[in-house]
């Protein structure tokens, strides 16, 4: 009985232990996290100008509007009926 006494007497004070250390660091850690964050955003959204325009010369999305459609495509199935609903 003791012993299961000492085990959750330790860990109730490492629980606690580490509750402090956090509350203590936590100003740091947030500051690290947000420098980091900063970082990532800044290497994403700046960049030179030639690796910009080689981007968008990729990323072009060409259209060709003379594709033609087979006549199977555009059979006609049926006409429509509009039903008034009937009180």
């Amino acid at each position: 009985m003791i012993s299961f006494l000492k085990t959750i007497l330790v860990i109730l004070l490492v629980y606690l232990v580490l509750k402090f250390l956090f509350r203590l660091l936590n100003p740091y850690i947030m500051r690290f996290i947000a420098k980091k964050v900063a970082q990532r955003f800044e290497n994403t959204f700046v960049q030179n100008p030639f690796h910009q325009s080689q981007k968008q010369d990729q990323d072009e999305l060409t259209i060709d509007g003379s594709s033609k459609k087979s006549p199977a495509d555009e059979k006609i199935v049926g006409e429509y009926i509009d039903y008034d609903e009937v009180e």
